[in-house]
């Protein structure tokens, strides 16, 4: 179900009824047909394992690419049920996603009044308090707003919530540099979360020192290379991130992560890891998909990747 509201936005429901948006300049949803509901408390909030703090605790957050304000929202809540306070700051570019959230009864319907007074507060002002939460948003380029945010910070953050478009449509946000400057602030225990399971973010990731899994988050048959392949996003941290384990009434079968697969980890080897690069981060989309093309025909040419297409062969997956 889609109705269009502009030339470059258009509002979409998702599979769990929930409000979304699709973007034309992107040419992509802001969420996973799944729906934005879903997709917040599955991909960011269960892997953040809120349960792991104390009540009473400070709980800092990033997220880049705050949207239209779902996950934020989703965040306060769980973070006031629980007793914990929550210091979040959210980057984004645009105030139109969140406009159009706040004007929808469909994006109102779930959340408490406090909640929807905060996303208000967040488009008109900036920066919202209340009881046990304080909220900042960050308006421009997230690269440079990233990058001056740790003079901000008053201390190590717990979670990094990346949920930008996907590298091949907003490269600019998922370069090298970038993320260095997303995982900087993490605390050692920190995680930074995101959907993406893409090769080159991986592997930049992995460049970067941090310790990587893979979110169980799709149900089986939703990719086409099954369930134990493949992965529905990425949780990456500065220390090694424990076995998930069932807990309580939870069974194996609905762990929220686990290690790489082997299909995984030869991804990660072949021209698909290439990271993207962006040192100045100021290059539009363009220049860093050329870029990273250059780099990863070097990289064929000397051997230190393998092809992707024989990757893909070799597993089956088709390309995307």
């Amino acid at each position: 179900m889609a109705d269009e509201v502009g030339t470059e936005l258009v509002v979409r429901t998702g599979a769990d009824g929930s409000f979304s948006l699709w973007s034309a300049a992107f040419q992509e949803g802001f969420h996973s047909g799944r729906g934005a509901l879903r997709e917040a408390r599955e991909t960011f909030l269960a892997p953040s394992r809120l349960e792991r703090f104390p009540p009473g605790s400070l709980v800092r957050v990033v997220e880049v690419c705050a949207g239209t304000g779902g996950n934020v929202a989703l965040l306060l809540e769980a973070c006031a049920a629980r007793g914990l306070t929550l210091e979040w700051w959210g980057l984004e570019l645009d105030r139109r996603p969140l406009a159009l959230a706040l004007a929808s009864e469909a994006f109102r319907r779930p959340w408490q009044p406090s909640t929807l007074t905060a996303l208000s507060e967040l488009l008109a002002r900036g920066h919202w308090h209340g009881e046990g939460a304080t909220a900042r948003l960050l308006w421009g380029d997230a690269r440079q707003t990233m990058r001056d945010l740790p003079r901000a910070l008053p201390g190590p953050v717990d979670l990094v919530w990346h949920d930008a478009f996907s590298p091949r449509r907003c490269p600019q946000l998922w370069t090298l540099e970038h993320l260095q400057a997303t995982t900087a602030p993490l605390a050692p225990e920190g995680r930074w979360i995101s959907y993406s399971a893409a090769a080159a973010v991986r592997d930049s990731l992995r460049q970067l020192g941090l310790h990587l899994v893979a979110l169980e988050v799709a149900a089986p048959g939703e990719h086409p290379t099954g369930r134990t392949l493949w992965s529905g996003g990425t949780v990456a941290s500065p220390s090694p991130l424990a076995s998930d384990s069932p807990a309580g009434d939870r069974p194996a079968a609905q762990s929220l992560w686990r290690e790489l697969s082997l299909m995984e980890r030869e991804h990660l080897r072949s021209a698909a890891g290439e990271p993207y690069r962006d040192p100045d981060g100021t290059d539009d989309a363009a220049t860093i998909l050329a870029r990273r093309s250059q780099a990863q025909r070097a990289a064929l040419a000397s051997g230190a990747r393998g092809c992707s297409g024989a990757w893909r062969r070799r597993w089956g997956v088709e390309r995307r």
